[in-house]
């Protein structure tokens, strides 16, 4: 910054050509800066990994494809954990708990506990696969921060079409002791 004889400051006046602001400090060499506006692009896309570049129409429309089926495959994941939760539970407990009814009156709840042993095969399985399910998951928001229209559209409407497919499997539990205080 420079005073001028105004008491004015002007900012430094440096040609553009100068400032580096996508080079890493002591890198030696520049990166490229990402879009942090949703865009339309097809070309030096970046997709997840730094060899991984999308520069053809076909190859956009290859990622949509394939970032399509990993979020439905990731829904679908969803889902499955789920179904195997449900079909590996084990150890069912009753408990009973008295509650108060009309007139003075006192009701039993009965509500059931079920349990999962740590050390078995249902349970290492299902942490296998949140571990997949959470890399997955950070892979779909990776590619939804490109800020690519193509790519945001092509995880939005895996995930909307997986659920459409996989959630119907989904257990609706209805609680019919439920009611208004």
């Amino acid at each position: 910054m420079s005073h001028h004889g105004n008491g004015s400051m002007s900012p430094s006046t440096h040609p553009p050509e100068h400032h580096h602001p996508t080079a890493a400090p002591g890198s030696g060499h520049d990166m490229m800066m990402m879009a942090m506006t949703f865009h339309f692009s097809y070309e030096n896309v970046p997709l997840l990994f730094s060899g991984l570049k999308i520069n053809s129409p076909g190859e956009m429309a290859g990622a949509f494809v394939a970032v399509f089926f990993l979020a439905m495959f990731y829904e679908g994941l969803k889902i499955a954990r789920e179904c195997l939760l449900r079909k590996s539970q084990v150890s069912i407990r009753y408990n009973s708990m008295p509650v108060p009814g009309p007139n003075g009156t006192i009701l039993m709840e009965t509500h059931k506990t079920v349990g999962q042993q740590m050390l078995s095969f249902p349970h290492l399985l299902q942490t296998v696969l949140h571990v997949i399910q959470v890399v997955v998951s950070y892979f779909l928001m990776l590619i939804f921060m490109t800020y690519n229209g193509y790519l945001c559209i092509a995880v939005a409407a895996g995930a909307g079409t997986g659920y459409f497919f996989f959630s119907w499997k989904k257990a609706v539990v209805v609680d019919i002791t439920e009611h208004c205080h």
